[in-house]
């Protein structure tokens, strides 16, 4: 089986390592609790515990498959939380799944994909006896806790590449990896919110439902828990309405540098269409025309084409289309 660690607890302190293969040493006295972690356990690796503590058939299956949205389940005097772990890999966020069995005197960690480990956690607790001993709930949120402070450095990574992007396009087109790369980031928070919205729910619900295995006293530590994925969630939206107003301002901006550009094409057309009308007028093959015979017609039509040049010039920079 693979286990991270096995401990039992009593008043806050580490007591003893226990061996989940051995039903023996998985027995715990009234006031202590045993804490199991388990990472990517096969099929069938869960069942010594699952006779020990009795853990729900059904709840055993949905943390061996390890596709579930985040949920909270009531067996009896037990609990079964499914909650969604998630990290940035390659530019986009992968998913893992932490399923988490709760009973008056067991907690039970089931980790799927999650590329952060609960050693540090573990050790954290084990430094704060004064909390740790408030049971299995206190580690219940510990646990859930530390998932959602794994959004937020999803996000902030997430920001700074919005921003950056933000900025580029206020200067320069857009290229088209970088517009692929904004329908790619809108995607992943779309994911993203999907998540958090079920998972809101679960903590939500063990704010302001009555759970097995919960005291009141812990429930003000949920509340903070659940003020977190609400600020995560909060900056998932902010970041889809950026996204979709950098590239409204790109294509807007681009609209403005082609129409400046069609005004300065039409302008400077309009200009040189005076010397193509009139020198198009006296290329004409007719015998008696104005001025045609006149020493001075050359230099008449050279000015008259210069003044009227001059006047459209003029009139073109004082409206801005040169």
């Amino acid at each position: 089986m693979p286990v991270v660690a096995a401990y039992v607890y009593r008043n806050g302190e580490r007591i003893r390592e226990i061996d989940p293969m051995s039903p023996e040493s998985l027995d715990v006295a009234e006031h202590e609790f045993a804490w199991v972690g388990l990472v990517d356990p096969a099929v069938g690796e869960l069942a010594v515990l699952q006779a020990r503590f009795g853990l729900h058939p059904l709840a055993v299956e949905d943390a061996t498959n390890a596709r579930q949205m985040p949920k909270v389940d009531i067996y009896g005097d037990d609990l079964f939380v499914v909650a969604r772990t998630a990290h940035l890999e390659g530019g986009e966020i992968a998913y893992g799944e932490t399923a988490i069995f709760i009973g008056p005197h067991y907690i039970i960690t089931v980790r799927h994909g999650s590329a952060r480990g609960h050693v540090e956690l573990r050790q954290h607790l084990e430094a704060a006896p004064s909390q740790l001993k408030h049971g299995v709930d206190y580690v219940l949120h510990a646990v859930l806790d530390f998932i959602v402070d794994g959004y937020l450095p999803i996000v902030e990574e997430i920001e700074e590449e919005v921003l950056a992007m933000e900025r580029y396009a206020l200067d320069a087109f857009l290229n088209r990896e970088q517009i692929t790369r904004i329908f790619t980031l809108r995607r992943e928070l779309m994911r993203f919110r999907r998540i958090l919205g079920p998972m809101e729910e679960v903590i939500s619900r063990l704010v302001h439902h009555d759970m097995p295995c919960i005291d009141a006293e812990v429930r003000p530590y949920f509340r903070d828990v659940l003020d977190h994925i609400r600020r995560v969630a909060s900056l998932v939206e902010t970041l889809r309405d950026v996204l979709s107003s950098v590239f409204e301002a790109s294509t807007l901006l681009e609209q403005q540098r082609q129409g400046t550009i069609t005004r300065r094409l039409a302008a400077w057309a309009a200009i040189l269409a005076v010397p193509t009308a009139i020198a198009g007028i006296y290329g004409m093959n007719f015998d008696f025309m104005p001025e045609l015979r006149w020493r001075y017609g050359y230099f008449l039509v050279v000015g008259v084409i210069v003044v009227l040049c001059a006047i459209l010039y003029s009139r073109f920079k004082r409206a801005q289309w040169l």
